[in-house]
């Protein structure tokens, strides 16, 4: 719905839904004025909204009446959709404006009209330059002064020059009160050559006053005089210059822009606990690696492009029902421990576990890998070990059963003996102030974001303010929600401040679920959630990847990598790690209950950790993979064959060349599929017929494809393209 506003004109300011009273001080009564005034002004803010000259409807992307804003990543493109129509047979045209937070216009785009009978209008807009500074460096301040809530506004606005074109045209062909229509043409052209609103420069005036002239020229020829109106080069004014009547805005839509990496990042989660560790020769005991030793691990992040290191808790472990391998009831004597079975007689969420380290050996670990360009994210599992300090401070945090023991958290047939869940129904404020005093600690050691553990078992309002107490100190902190859960669930904790989120992507295997699934996390609900595609985790290993081999760890990785702007692998992807353990989705031998001992010196010779690295490269050389709103599936014939495009349009570009990927995918891990891919080039840009230059970024080899073409692809040899449009062949 549109405010209304004449050309030029300024826009109507929003009525304020707040009311005011004026009380009499000694009577303490409000006065019968005062009153009446409040009652009008509730009434007032009932009435609907004044629709415009131009009438806008159905601004898209909107969720829960436009409660929580549409959120992008800064550099990342936004489109934009509205119904924009007027009454009778005007034309209408439509521009998408997108203002800064500190209300400055940095943008304004002419909108297509997608569907002329539905009058569905769409856009693209870019809130700032994508960048890769890090929180850390000393250029992040400029990033910071962009983050926040930025407006888009959508003026609709009658098009008369597009109407008088399609009008004289017909005049001028049935000779029908011609002498008007061209009058009308030059009125409407000087008109257009001194309206401030245009934004014309001096050439662009001369054409279109030169063009008038000749309109009204009655010694010459009425084709001469017609065709003075209709050029190409008038038309280009058209489309970037247009003559604005009776511009109409719709309200405000705030879209909150965020930093780098809140859409765009590539996770690598390790444990510590694991790397460096070795198998001591006179004990036969595992000695645990250390933060001193884990530098290993950053140095394999880095080599393998990733930019942000996820962390387990890395806080004491208790010893009460402590879990042994493979989270049996009964722990032996160097069994570990559960990392998420937090807090012992040393210490809480504010401790480090000193077979790790001190705090300042984990300022030193962050420091190293803020050195190499890695962030450092922590995983915070707001629950305890019947040893965590809160259970003699705060026992009002727990639940407890009728015979006054505290219970244990569990998932039915699922139990975990080690750990107490949070009960918020007691002192949530007081649960809020340990939590934000707790995270303030780890972001003052170098942490800059948290990975949440299950969340959804917490109470959203509980994170929409610890959240929000974080953003306001340090907007640059990121969040990641574990919460595989209902959809609903998982959309409100983005709406309250999770940057991104975990997902179902490792069950959807086949093409349809694919399809079905790529489309839905990269539509406009990936304005307020943030999908993590993540192949494994210590929590999940399906069972594709049991049966699938390296093949289908290369194929889960290219579809996780190229299907999100966010992705995440969980190591020993890199090895090969597929046994489960009997009847469960789950690693065997699970790190989660145990050190790990690795041969990395394979990862090389298996060939993912390569694999790895080149898609890392692919993602950050190609703008097209870094958002979320612009793929595409394309048609195959053969079930086993997927393919998607991305695509962003030159004007987005840095090079102000369009980027175009087209991922083409054997889902089959075991046998060689052939397959017609099917699409339309002239829906990216480029020329129908023509043939297209196509480099694939895995082989290095060069195709010429014209939007029917085939492809074959064996694991054995390929069990994916990607393929980058370079130029015509």
């Amino acid at each position: 719905m549109t405010a209304p506003q004449r050309s030029g004109a300024r826009a109507a300011q929003p009525k304020t839904s707040g009311t005011s009273s004026t009380k009499n001080s000694k009577t303490g009564k409000v006065s019968r004025n005062a009153a009446q005034r409040t009652r009008k002004a509730q009434a007032d803010n009932t009435e609907p909204p004044l629709f415009g000259r131009v009438n806008i409807l159905d601004v898209t992307p909107s969720q829960e009446d436009d409660c929580f804003p549409a959120r992008v990543e800064l550099g990342e493109t936004i489109t934009v959709s509205a119904q924009v129509f007027v009454e009778g047979r005007a034309k209408v045209g439509a521009t998408a404006v997108l203002r800064n937070p500190q209300g400055r216009v940095v943008q304004r785009r002419k909108m297509t009209c997608l569907n002329a009978g539905l009058d569905r209008w769409s856009g693209q807009l870019q809130a700032g330059r994508h960048s890769d500074v890090n929180p850390w460096e000393r250029g992040f301040s400029s990033i910071r002064r962009q983050l926040g809530l930025w407006t888009v506004t959508i003026e609709g606005w009658r098009d008369s020059f597009a109407l008088w074109l399609h009008d004289a045209t017909i005049k001028v062909e049935v000779n029908d009160d011609i002498a008007n229509a061209l009058d009308e043409g030059a009125r409407i052209l000087t008109a257009w050559a001194t309206d401030d609103d245009a934004g014309l420069g001096a050439r662009a005036k001369k054409t279109l006053l030169k063009a008038a002239d000749t309109l009204a020229d009655i010694t010459l020829d009425i084709s001469e005089r017609f065709a003075a109106a209709n050029t190409a080069e008038i038309q280009r004014l058209h489309q970037s210059n247009p003559l604005r009547s009776d511009i109409s805005p719709s309200r405000p839509k705030a879209i909150l822009v965020q930093r780098p990496k809140s859409s765009f990042a590539s996770w690598y989660q390790f444990f510590p606990r694991s790397e460096g560790a070795y198998l001591d020769p006179q004990t036969h005991h595992i000695v645990q690696g250390t933060f001193a030793t884990a530098t290993s691990g950053l140095n394999r992040a880095k080599e393998e492009g990733f930019d942000i290191v996820y962390l387990p808790p890395i806080f004491p472990i208790g010893q009460t029902n402590r879990k042994g391998r493979n989270n049996a009831l009964i722990a032996g004597p160097y069994d570990p421990g559960s990392p998420f079975g937090i807090g012992s007689a040393l210490g809480g969420h504010d401790t480090v576990d000193p077979l790790l380290g001190t705090m300042d050996d984990f300022r030193d670990f962050c420091d190293t890998a803020h050195k190499l360009g890695l962030e450092i994210a922590l995983d915070f599992a707001l629950q305890c070990s019947p040893d965590h300090p809160w259970v003699k401070e705060h026992p009002n945090w727990f639940r407890h059963k009728a015979d006054g023991s505290i219970a244990f958290a569990e998932n039915p047939p699922k139990k975990y003996q080690d750990i107490y869940p949070i009960d918020f129904d007691e002192d949530m404020p007081g649960i809020e102030r340990e939590v934000i005093r707790i995270l303030e600690l780890w972001i003052g050691a170098g942490v800059t974001a948290f990975r949440i553990d299950n969340p959804h078992t917490k109470p959203v309002r509980f994170w929409q303010d610890v959240i929000k107490a974080i953003n306001k100190r340090h907007p640059e902190i990121l969040f990641l929600a574990e919460a595989f859960t209902r959809p609903g669930m998982m959309l409100a904790l983005s709406y309250v401040g999770f940057t991104q989120s975990h997902c179902y992507f490792p069950w959807r295997n086949t093409k349809e679920e694919l399809a079905e699934y790529l489309t839905l996390t990269n539509g406009d609900t990936a304005y307020y959630q943030h999908n993590s595609f993540w192949p494994t985790t210590p929590d999940i290993l399906t069972d594709y990847l049991r049966d699938n081999g390296i093949a289908g760890h290369a194929v889960r990785a290219v579809l996780a990598s190229m299907g999100s702007a966010s992705w995440g692998i969980y190591n020993g992807f890199e090895l090969i790690e597929n046994r489960q353990r009997p009847g469960f989705e789950e690693q065997i031998d699970n790190e989660k209950y145990e050190i790990k001992l690795r041969d990395w010196a394979n990862a090389e010779r298996i060939g993912v950790s390569g694999l790895l690295r080149t898609l890392n490269d692919i993602r950050r050389d190609h703008p097209s993979c870094q958002g979320y709103h612009n793929l595409s599936v394309l048609g195959t014939d053969d079930p086993s064959i997927i393919a998607f495009a991305r695509h962003t349009n030159a004007d987005f570009t840095e090079s102000h060349d369009a980027d175009t990927i087209i991922v083409v995918v054997n889902l089959d891990g075991h046998n060689a599929h052939a397959s017609g891919v099917h699409w339309n080039p002239a829906d990216f840009g480029y020329a129908p017929g023509e043939g297209l230059r196509m480099h694939d970024e895995l082989s290095g080899r060069e195709f010429v494809w014209n939007g029917d073409d085939y492809v074959s692809l064996a694991p054995w040899a390929d069990v994916a393209h990607i393929l980058t449009v370079k130029t015509s062949q």
